[in-house]
């Protein structure tokens, strides 16, 4: 590990020459480039996180001047992957930049992608408003490229905080309709009953029996897979009501 740190700063010490050095603009650029990739290589092999990471960003840099925004938000997603490792919020802070180079040279898709990492870090850190909203963020740019699957599992992270969070009109919106468009498809038609379930159960939080009443109505379709959920549903109603007659 001692030799790739020793390898590592001279890599990155020659990197650094050669931009303040003497040369063609392009040209000096592409081979500081090439240098600061082999100096984070050798860190990440000495298990130097920090010190990979901020040459990550020296790189994201170079290749910007370059012109090369996708290498420049590549290099950012590197340098995410080592400060996840250290320090969640700088890991977050380089997956922001990625992201607003991703959509600024189109690439829906992989902006999408780190959103969601964005709101995977703020899950674990508990701060789930702000998970939210990079969860909600991830999943329109994965609807507007049509990945709805991944698009829906983002969604359902929004439910399951915003149920946490007692705002239970806006989870039962989520999985209601994710649950109307499992049904119409037949790879995902078994899940359809778990998400009127969830939905089910924050009707129930929110104790308006009579919203409770009509909701079950409304998920009584005619489709084999969802009678059960209703007829639990109903049982729990039961138990519900029961209760509220106590009190």
């Amino acid at each position: 590990m001692g030799d790739q740190m020793v390898k590592g700063e001279e890599f990155e010490r020659k990197a650094e020459k050669k931009i303040t050095g003497w040369g063609l603009f392009s040209s000096k650029h592409e081979d500081a480039a090439d240098l600061y990739q082999k100096a984070a290589n050798s860190f990440k092999l000495a298990k130097s996180w920090d010190r990979a990471a901020m040459v990550y960003i020296k790189l994201a840099n170079c290749n910007l001047k370059l012109g090369s925004k996708h290498e420049a938000a590549s290099a950012y997603v590197d340098a995410a992957n080592c400060y996840k490792k250290t320090s969640p919020k700088q890991a977050i802070s380089c997956l922001d930049q990625a992201v607003t180079i991703f959509l600024e040279i189109s690439r829906l898709n992989m902006a999408a992608r780190y959103c969601k990492d964005i709101g995977e870090l703020y899950e674990q850190q508990e701060n789930f408003d702000q998970a939210v909203v990079y969860f909600e963020r991830s999943a329109d740019l994965f609807q507007t490229e049509e990945v709805t699957t991944s698009a829906n599992q983002c969604r359902l992270k929004v439910a399951q905080f915003s149920a946490q969070s007692g705002k239970y009109p806006k989870a039962i919106e989520i999985y209601e309709e994710i649950a109307r468009h499992s049904l119409n498809n037949n790879l995902l038609k078994y899940g359809a009953r778990g998400h009127l379930l969830n939905a089910g159960i924050c009707q129930l939080c929110k104790g308006d029996v009579v919203a409770i009443t009509n909701a079950l109505e409304k998920y009584q379709v005619k489709h084999p897979y969802i009678i059960a959920v209703v007829n639990f549903s109903s049982i729990v109603l039961l138990g519900v009501n029961k209760f509220l007659l106590l009190v």
